[in-house]
């Protein structure tokens, strides 16, 4: 007879912990409301709230697709797949994001500029297109790239780690029916690896949301730039810096809770 698995010691707590937080917010909330400063400070900072979701929901969608691809590529049975895969995210996981932003922006961008002129030089000449420019590569889209490569190394193992973690015996069950590769990932093996690959694909969501604050040291006017420029034009550095770490709380845990709700309903559904 198998013993049941252990429940979380976590799930019978009270939630004191949003209770407490959840008091925090409001009375921020109400600071910010009845006080001119905090309220112009969060009408500016605000105007980032858009860039910075979209650079986390591009930037983490592509590096999701990128990364279940390089996941594949790992258990292949091609030795060169494999090989490359690996290759590629021992290199990107061992640069640190700030520098791979740099180096993408400053190094990769100019250098695929370059490369698309020499690619594209005969229809240039011949006035059928014109040249790529250096600003016609914005700096949010090199600020996304830099992101999706560098969460795509990390989130390729998470992918790898759920697929792995499906019992050999299903998978030679779905040979032994006739399913063909693709039939037996799709049908098989996703489904179930997906109970492993949620919680911690989550966590690499919720932290993408904070490192997209990076992006600000290109220029790009996310919360946090948009925040160094009233910071640095009105020196109320303490009420500015305030109002950014709030937003970016109010975002994470609502997140954090929303993800912890989803993996609860999906833990009970699979029960």
């Amino acid at each position: 007879m198998t013993a049941p698995a252990p429940s979380n010691p976590n799930d019978g707590d009270f939630p004191w912990w949003l209770v407490a937080l959840g008091g925090i917010f409001i009375v921020v909330g109400v600071l910010i409301i009845s006080n001119d400063l905090y309220s112009q400070i969060i009408q500016v900072v605000g105007r980032g709230v858009w860039i910075t979701v979209f650079v986390t929901l591009v930037g983490f969608s592509i590096a999701s697709v990128v990364g279940l691809a390089l996941a594949i590529m790992c258990l292949s049975k091609s030795v060169i797949l494999r090989q490359v895969a690996r290759f590629y995210i021992e290199i990107i996981r061992g640069i640190p994001i700030l520098v791979l932003l740099f180096y993408i922006a400053f190094v990769g961008a100019p250098g695929f500029v370059w490369l698309w002129n020499a690619v594209t030089s005969p229809l240039v000449n011949a006035g059928f297109i014109e040249p790529m420019g250096m600003r016609d590569f914005s700096l949010l889209w090199r600020a996304v790239i830099a992101l999706t490569i560098g969460y795509s190394a990390f989130i390729a193992e998470v992918f790898r780690a759920g697929i792995q973690s499906v019992d050999i015996g299903q998978i030679e069950a779905a040979k032994a029916m006739g399913l063909k590769p693709m039939h037996r990932f799709r049908l098989i093996i996703f489904p179930q690896a997906i109970r492993t690959i949620a919680p911690p694909l989550g966590n690499d969501f919720i932290a993408m949301v904070k490192d997209s604050s990076l992006v600000s040291i290109l220029g790009v006017a996310d919360i946090t730039q948009m925040g160094k420029v009233y910071a640095a034009g009105s020196f109320r550095f303490f009420e500015t810096y305030s109002i950014v770490a709030y937003i970016y709380l109010l975002i994470t845990i609502t997140l954090s809770i929303g993800l912890r709700a989803l993996e609860k309903r999906m833990r009970a559904k699979w029960e």
